[in-house]
């Protein structure tokens, strides 16, 4: 009996494999780690062989601990972080590790495109700015930086593409990650030939974009003798890690917006057309005629665990929030800057650095905790203003990911932002969106807005308090100031002056 679907997710730091019955239940779950390699400046890079490696031993664990047989498995959903830029020949061979979101190398090369004056041609077609963390501008290094490999380079994948390729030897390019490559016209759904060639690049290095509830292939005989998998399971091509988080999580009308709490933090505006701002990021969704309009931060989730390691190692992450919780909202006037690997929306700084303002002899590591922890629901307020101004409408929020697991910083974020937040079951999102896009591949599902209905439940919901959301106005303000007056400062420190 065929009745459960297997969820992959490749995230940042951690491969999570679940299975789920059709109601959205989680019959089993379990990670794997893996390293990020720094070896320079602005170079942040996985290697995706230790992805599959990782993927392998989850699924084989996940069978063993859940004792589940591989044979009632309908069909496999795979998501996985953005902007990669995976070379691989045409028999599938990695060729090297790959950039990943947080990556800046490509900033000079970004310099001199925009020096090109083709700014506003690539924004008319993707929808998006050309800045170093997209997949396009690493392209363009590995051709300028690595010729060896890019001359060897069929085809450059994305994450979920990658472990889709390895499950059933099949190249392919989902809609929803599409977004990461300038020359993909969101709106047709097609690549523009002639912008790739202007930038130096051929369209045929990307397979063609196919919708994300596709079955592009089944497990090989291979796959299945790695992972514990049977063969012939089918697979489908998957999706953005932002798009299955938000379609797990019940954004599937316009105005629902994700609010993401992973490592990485921003949010995702459901949207019936695709809305662009210059200064946010536009991808489809996995849900076919739906768009997301993106605000993308470097610091969520991994500003929490910075400040366990560096500032309260002996503390638990429940501890440092009931211990920042000690203090008033506004922090007493401390504000942080969450740049901790440059910032993407809405300020786009390679350069830009973690600031504390505001610190005294009266201050303490609670005041500190707090600041950081209000900066992360700053950044999110940051990102949906500027979605306001795209004429982005947003009717409410729904929390994901691990930092949603805690109310208080759940409930600063609605003080903030003003916003009513759902919560429902946020560990488990990401995983759950990618199921629901199988299980609609395989026939499982009739469609994405009933397969929400079944398998969606709200755990929480947390209502804006009115005297709090007035203090934290005024403390936005001041971190709007003060991100505004670094920038210039950023610019000065890092690169004499020179705008990057």
């Amino acid at each position: 009996m065929k009745d459960l679907l297997l969820g992959i997710d490749i995230g940042t730091s951690a491969c999570k494999a679940a299975l789920f019955s059709p109601d959205g239940s989680v019959m089993a779950m379990t990670s794997e780690t893996y390293p990020v390699y720094y070896p320079k400046s602005g170079w942040v890079e996985q290697n995706p062989l230790e992805w599959w490696e990782a993927v392998c031993r989850a699924i084989r664990r996940l069978m063993e601990e859940g004792k589940v047989e591989p044979g009632r498995i309908a069909g496999i959903g795979v998501d996985g972080q953005s902007w990669s830029a995976i070379p691989v020949d045409r028999e599938g061979n990695c060729l090297g590790n790959t950039p990943i979101w947080m990556d800046t190398r490509a900033r000079d090369i970004c310099a001199k495109v925009k020096k090109q004056g083709l700014e506003d041609v690539i924004f008319s077609v993707s929808g998006n700015g050309f800045t170093p963390s997209y997949t396009t501008p690493k392209m363009m290094w590995m051709k300028e930086n690595r010729p060896d490999i890019y001359e060897k380079t069929a085809y450059f994948l994305q994450s979920n593409s990658f472990i889709v390729m390895k499950l059933t030897g099949q190249f392919s390019q989902d809609m929803s990650q599409g977004y990461g490559i300038h020359f993909f016209n969101q709106e047709t759904g097609k690549y523009d030939s002639d912008l790739a060639k202007e930038l130096g690049l051929s369209s045929a290095m990307v397979p063609e974009a196919v919708a994300c509830h596709q079955i592009v292939g089944r497990v090989t005989e291979k796959a299945a003798g790695e992972t514990g998998l049977i063969s012939g399971i089918p697979v489908c091509a998957g999706g953005l890690d932002a798009a299955c988080g938000s379609l797990g999580a019940g954004v599937v009308t316009v105005g629902q917006t994700q609010e993401q709490g992973g490592q990485a933090g921003g949010m995702s505006i459901c949207e019936d057309r695709p809305k662009s701002h210059k200064d946010l990021i536009l991808s489809p969704h996995v849900v076919p005629g739906r768009w997301l309009l993106q605000g993308g931060t470097v610091g969520g989730g991994g500003i929490l665990r910075w400040m366990k390691k560096e500032l309260a190692p002996e503390m638990s992450f429940d501890e440092i929030t009931s211990l920042a919780d000690t203090v008033s909202p506004g922090s007493d006037g401390v504000l942080f800057l969450p740049y901790m690997a440059g910032e993407r929306s809405p300020i786009w700084n390679p350069d830009a650095k973690g600031v504390f303002y505001g610190l005294g002899y009266e201050k303490t590591l609670a005041h500190m905790l707090r600041a950081g922890l209000e900066s992360v629901a700053f950044s999110l307020e940051h990102n949906l203003r500027c979605a306001k101004e795209a004429g982005a409408q947003v009717t409410s929020l729904y929390a994901m990911g691990g930092a949603a697991n805690s109310s208080m910083w759940t409930q600063m974020k609605a003080d903030v932002t003003g916003c009513t937040i759902y919560v429902p079951a946020s560990d488990t999102a990401t995983t759950l969106g990618a199921v629901i896009v199988a299980g609609v591949g395989v026939g499982l599902y009739s469609d994405f807005e009933s397969a929400v209905k079944k398998t969606v439940t709200i755990q929480r919901v947390h209502k804006p308090d009115a005297k709090r959301s007035e203090i934290y106005g005024k403390q936005m303000e001041r971190y709007l100031t003060l991100s505004a007056c670094m920038q210039q400062a950023f610019d000065q420190l890092e690169n004499g002056g020179e705008k990057s």
